[in-house]
């Protein structure tokens, strides 16, 4: 099976576009096909702007049948197509293909309907995280996974990145609240994947398209899980005087056996830019803080609140708060779900990885990222869901000075690898994109590459859904030089570990 395998080339030609262009707006209709670069500019990359390309044509369906007409059309000439949801990815998954199409999928933002008895909702993909939660608050039910963009991201994207938040060490990721999908192949046919059961036979295709990044279908509806709202949620704010001693202070909380319903971390340099920036009430001269939200029933939130504060107090913790009101615990909040724009607002740019780790690994990578900041000469501000190891490093920089940003991707993959080495992999909820394609090569062996590619080859044989992402070739591996290709042995596997 050859791997490698190129895109077909389609016809690019002034003739071949026009009547491309000319059958989109017989499918959508002519405001919903923009060609014009203008039109285009505005779609050019997701949330990692380093980079940027304009596709053939932007197409907006609205529904799933236009879906599928614009796939069975890009099928027959052979147009690569990039599905899109709001832009808010950070790997680049959503950047244009130059020679096909983007498929927005912006409009196809309906709440179709809404179960209480059962607890879900059957919403399309260009509906907002929040707005699922905003839709049934009102029966007391909530939607779990709440990444950090969910007043603008889509559920689709979501689904497509397997996205987390704040609450998922407790609630989960994408994948584990979501029931069905209804998904369009490239050739344009809608199928069905999941149920409305707790397990369905066959092989689980649901959890295969959690993550899939766009390689494999478009995802054109979606069934989620609902919650009832807990009665209680308290966080408390716990101050460190050391970044490593504050992230050892994670695994004592876990190993205690209390579940969080969220458990976050911020270093110095984030906690005086997001409280600059919100006026969360952050301790500015701790070296680290941490969020540890408990909830559920009054009785279990008490005695919850009671062994943290001890666990805390012993781990080293040198100040606590317990937030009093709902306003207090939002405002807590406010600052971590700030935390990126808040940092934004320091440096002309900034590059945020996504790595995860083993909880117990926690205060050593942390030694390792301040030493390779050192190293680089770049500083990093450091944002965790700590209670699930998955580390937000945000490297500052400015695009402007000469070769600044080529170093602070090396730094962003040197920082992944050593998430690898510490027995973790190098995304927690970004995915891959093509930010970390390379660091796919450090992580994966051979073999385990070559089962992607059949994958990708029984869903997509031609390689025409978002091409160039996520899974590289073994000629990008070889070129990189950072995959092992005999066996699936790390090659750094003999450096002495930090």
């Amino acid at each position: 099976m050859n791997i490698d395998t190129k895109v077909i080339e389609p016809d690019l030609s002034p003739v071949g576009l026009k009547g491309l262009f000319e059958s989109f707006v017989d499918i959508v209709g002519e405001s919903h096909v923009l060609t014009e670069k203008e039109q285009l500019y505005p779609y050019e990359c997701d949330g990692l702007s380093a980079y940027k390309a304009l596709p053939l044509a932007v197409v907006l369906p609205a529904t799933a049948e236009e879906v599928c007409e614009v796939m069975r059309l890009c099928h027959k000439q052979n147009i690569p197509v990039v599905a899109r949801g709001a832009g808010t990815g950070l790997s680049g998954g959503a950047l244009p293909y130059e020679k096909g199409i983007l498929l927005s999928l912006a409009r196809l933002n309906q709440v179709i309907n809404i179960d209480p008895p059962n607890r879900v909702a059957v919403v399309q993909p260009g509906v907002r995280n929040l707005a699922i939660t905003e839709a049934v608050a009102h029966l007391g039910l909530y939607y779990a996974p709440d990444p950090s963009s969910q007043i603008a991201c889509s559920i689709g994207g979501n689904v497509a990145e397997n996205s987390g938040g704040v609450h998922c060490l407790k609630y989960g990721l994408t994948v584990h609240n979501v029931i069905h999908l209804k998904v369009v192949t490239i050739e344009g046919e809608l199928i069905e994947i999941g149920g409305g059961g707790l397990d369905t036979p066959g092989y689980d295709l649901l959890a295969l398209m959690h993550g899939s990044e766009g390689l494999l279908g478009i995802i054109v509806e979606v069934t989620v899980k609902l919650l009832p709202k807990p009665d209680v949620a308290v966080a408390i704010l716990a101050s460190f005087d050391d970044v490593e001693t504050a992230g050892n202070a994670v695994a004592d909380v876990i190993s205690r056996g209390i579940l969080p319903a969220g458990l976050e971390m911020m270093d110095n340099p984030s906690i005086r830019a997001t409280e600059d920036f919100v006026k969360a009430g952050y301790p500015i001269d701790a070296a680290a803080i941490l969020i540890c939200e408990l909830d559920g029933t009054e009785q279990e939130v008490k005695s919850q609140i009671i062994l943290a504060q001890d666990i805390l107090s012993q781990a080293g913790a040198t100040g606590l708060r317990i937030s009093e009101s709902e306003q207090e615990r939002a405002k807590f909040w406010s600052g971590r779900k700030n935390a990126f724009p808040a940092v934004g607002r320091i440096s002309p740019d900034y590059y945020c990885i996504d790595g995860t780790i083993p909880k117990r690994e926690l205060g050593n990578i942390l030694v390792e990222i301040d030493r390779l900041s050192t190293e680089y000469g770049l500083s990093v501000a450091n944002v965790f869901h700590a209670g699930d190891g998955n580390l937000h490093p945000l490297i500052l920089y400015d695009a402007n000075v000469d070769g600044e940003f080529a170093r602070t991707e090396e730094l962003g993959g040197k920082i992944l690898e050593a998430c690898v080495i510490a027995g973790g992999t190098i995304t927690g909820e970004h995915g891959v994109g093509i930010e970390k394609i390379n660091q796919m090569c450090v992580q994966f062996s051979r073999l385990e590459l070559e089962q992607f590619h059949r994958i990708k080859a029984a869903f997509d044989p031609r390689g025409l859904l978002n091409p160039g992402k996520a899974i590289p070739t073994l000629t990008r591996c070889a070129e990189f030089g950072g995959m092992h290709v005999h066996d699936g042995n790390l090659p750094f596997a003999d450096i002495e570990r930090f």
